[in-house]
C-alpha cells in the first residue's frame, strides 16, 4: 500500500514537470530521495521512465483532433496540414534517434549524478532569462505552426537532443531552443508537445525491453505500481498542459528560469550537506 501511494506522488510531480521546462528528471531524482518505491533499483529506473506515458497520453487526449489526419470534420486542407505536421515531427525527432539512441545507455551511466542535474538545472534557468530579455526587443518569425518550415523542425529536433543530460528538460531544451531560431512562446511549446508523443513513446518501449531483456518481470503489485503512476501522471499532465498553454499567453518565460535556478541550489545544497 505505501508503494501505490509513492507511485501517486511520483506521478504528481511527473505530470507537473514533464511539459513545463523545468526538468522532470531533476524532480524525479530529488524526490528519489525522500520517497523512494520499496523495489529493486531496475523497477525504480524503469517505472522513472515508464510512468512519462501518462504525461505523453494526455497530450494525446487533448490534441486528438488536430493530430488525426483522418478526422472527418476537417477538409482536405486541414488533412494535408495535418500529414505535413506530423511529417515535421518525425523529421524532428530523427536527430534523437540517430545521436540520442546510441548515447543513451552511456548518458544514463555517467552523468545522471546530482552535480549534472543542479548544473543543468541553473545554466538553462540563466539562459532562459536571457533569451527572454532579448525578445522584448525582437517579434517572432513563426506564429502558426503550419508555416514552421522543415528545416526549422529540424533545428528544433537539434535542440532535443540536449535534453539527455539529466535536469535539462525536454521540453526546456525544445522550448528554449525553438524561441532561439525565432518562433513564437505558443509554436514553440505546442511543438515541444508533439515532439514528446513519438520520443517519449520510444523512450519507454526502449526501456520496458531492455528491463524484460535483463530477466525481469513484473508481480501484482509492480502491475498496479506502475499503472497508478502511469494514471495518474496522466490527469496532472493533462492540467498541466492547460495551465501552461494559458500562462504564456500573458507571460514569457523567465519565472521558469528562476524557478529552475532556485532548485539548482536546492539540489546542491542538500546533497552537500546530506548526501
Amino acid at each position: 500500500m505505501l508503494n501505490i501511494i509513492k507511485a501517486v506522488i511520483l506521478g504528481i510531480i511527473e505530470g507537473i514537470t514533464e511539459f513545463l521546462p523545468i526538468s522532470s528528471t531533476g524532480h524525479l531524482y530529488l524526490a528519489d530521495e525522500f520517497v523512494r518505491l520499496s523495489e529493486s533499483t531496475a523497477f525504480i529506473n524503469m517505472f522513472m521512465v515508464v510512468i512519462q506515458l501518462g504525461a505523453i497520453m494526455s497530450v494525446v487526449v487533448l490534441y486528438f483532433h488536430k493530430l488525426n489526419p483522418l478526422s472527418p470534420r476537417k477538409n482536405s486542407q486541414e488533412k494535408r496540414q495535418t500529414w505535413v505536421l506530423w511529417g515535421k515531427v518525425i523529421l524532428a525527432v530523427l536527430p534523437s534517434v540517430i545521436i540520442g539512441l546510441p548515447l543513451n545507455d552511456w548518458m544514463e551511466e555517467h552523468l545522471t549524478s546530482w552535480q549534472v542535474i543542479a548544473t543543468t538545472l541553473i545554466v538553462y534557468g540563466i539562459l532562459f532569462i536571457i533569451i527572454e530579455n532579448h525578445n522584448k526587443k525582437t517579434t517572432a518569425k513563426y506564429t502558426d505552426l503550419n508555416h514552421l518550415p522543415m528545416n526549422i523542425a529540424l533545428f528544433i529536433g537539434l535542440f532535443q537532443v540536449l535534453s539527455m543530460i539529466p535536469g535539462t528538460s525536454r521540453s526546456g531544451a525544445t522550448i528554449l531552443g525553438a524561441i532561439l531560431i525565432g518562433t513564437s512562446r505558443y509554436v514553440a511549446t505546442e511543438f515541444s508537445f508533439f515532439l514528446a508523443i513519438p520520443t517519449m513513446f520510444g523512450a519507454s518501449l526502449l526501456k520496458i525491453a531492455k528491463y524484460f531483456m535483463h530477466g525481469n518481470t513484473f508481480t501484482g503489485m509492480q502491475t498496479v505500481v506502475l499503472l497508478t503512476g502511469v494514471v495518474v501522471s496522466f490527469v496532472v499532465a493533462y492540467l498541466s498542459i492547460k495551465f501552461l498553454l494559458n500562462y504564456i499567453k500573458k507571460n514569457d518565460f523567465k519565472a521558469f528560469g528562476w524557478y529552475r535556478i532556485i532548485l539548482g541550489v536546492v539540489v546542491i545544497a542538500y546533497f552537500t550537506l546530506f548526501a
